[in-house]
C-alpha cells in the first residue's frame, strides 16, 4: 500500500468524488492509472483505494491524499506523467493497512474571504464562538455526525480575510457554511448573538438557515496521518511551475477586469 499527496486546482471540477455527470478529480486519478497499468480500465478503481476527503465542485487542495496497491516503480513523478496539469502528485509514503479517511488525526480548511471593510475583531469573535466541541446541525445538510471539536481562527491578508478551521473531520459543507455564517455577521446582516442560536438544539430554516459561501475560495489545506511522507522534489517544483503559470493568468485577467471597470462609461 502506497499514500499519495495530491494537489489540484478545483476549478471547472465537480469536485473530488467521481460522479455520473461533469468531470471530478477522481476521474482524471483513475484515468492517469489506467493509462500507467496499473488497472484494467479508468472506471476501476486500484485495489484497496481510498481517498482522504470529498472536496465540493470548484474547491482546491494541497494534501488531498490518495492510497492503493500500487507497484514500486509507481513514483509521484511517474503519477504526473499521466495526470492532467492541473492535477499533481508530489508526496508519497509507505502505508501498512492503511486508509486515508478513516486514518486521518485531523484535516485543515482555509478559506480567503474578500472582506476589505470589515471589524476584524468581530471576526475573530465569530471563531472563537465557534471553537470548540459543539454540534453544528445548522452548518450542514447531514443530519448524522455533525458534533466536532474546531479550531476556527481567522487573520488579516490584504483584503482578505483568510479562515482557518481545523478538525478530525468535517461533514458536508460545513466550512463554507461557517464562513456564510462569519461573512453575514461582520457585514451586519446578523448579530454576534446569532451564533448562539446557530449552536443551540433548535433547528433553523428557511430566512434563518445559514447557506454556504462560494466554494473557489476555499482550499483544503492538510490532512494529518501517522505517516512520514517523502517529497519528490522533481513533482513538488512540476507542482509549483504549474501552479505559478495559473497563478500569473489570474491576475493578468483580473488587471484586464479592473480595466474594464474603470473604462465602462467613458469615451
Amino acid at each position: 500500500m502506497r499514500a499519495f499527496r495530491l494537489a489540484y486546482d478545483g476549478t471547472g471540477y465537480r469536485g473530488y468524488q467521481r460522479q455520473p455527470h461533469g468531470e471530478t478529480v477522481e476521474n482524471d486519478v483513475f484515468r492517469a492509472l489506467a493509462r500507467l497499468g496499473v488497472t484494467a480500465t479508468p472506471e476501476s478503481p486500484p485495489d484497496g483505494y481510498s481517498a482522504a476527503g470529498r472536496t465540493d465542485a470548484g474547491v482546491s487542495a494541497i494534501q488531498q491524499t490518495v492510497a492503493f496497491e500500487a507497484p514500486a516503480w509507481l513514483t509521484p513523478k511517474a503519477f504526473n506523467g499521466e495526470l492532467p496539469p492541473g492535477v499533481r502528485a508530489w508526496a508519497s509514503a509507505d502505508a501498512d493497512e492503511f486508509h486515508a479517511q478513516y486514518d486521518a488525526n485531523r484535516r485543515a480548511y482555509e478559506y480567503h474571504l474578500y472582506a476589505p471593510d470589515v471589524d476584524d475583531a468581530l471576526a475573530a469573535a465569530v471563531c472563537e464562538r465557534l471553537s470548540g466541541a459543539h454540534d453544528f446541525h445548522n452548518l450542514t445538510p447531514d443530519r448524522e455526525g455533525t458534533e466536532r471539536d474546531l479550531t476556527a481562527t481567522c487573520e488579516r491578508d490584504g483584503a482578505y480575510l483568510v479562515c482557518r478551521f481545523s478538525a478530525g473531520g468535517f461533514p458536508r459543507e460545513f466550512v463554507r457554511r461557517a464562513v456564510g455564517l462569519l461573512d453575514a455577521i461582520v457585514t451586519g446582516d446578523r448579530p454576534l448573538t446569532f451564533c448562539d442560536r446557530v449552536l443551540s438544539d433548535e433547528v433553523l430554516q428557511g430566512p434563518d438557515g445559514v447557506g454556504p459561501a462560494a466554494p473557489e475560495p476555499l482550499l483544503l489545506r492538510r490532512v494529518d496521518y501517522d505517516l512520514a511522507f517523502e517529497v519528490d522534489d522533481e513533482a513538488a517544483a512540476s507542482a509549483q511551475g504549474v501552479f505559478d503559470e495559473r497563478r500569473v493568468r489570474r491576475q493578468t485577467g483580473a488587471r484586464v477586469a479592473a480595466r474594464l471597470r474603470s473604462g465602462a462609461g467613458h469615451d
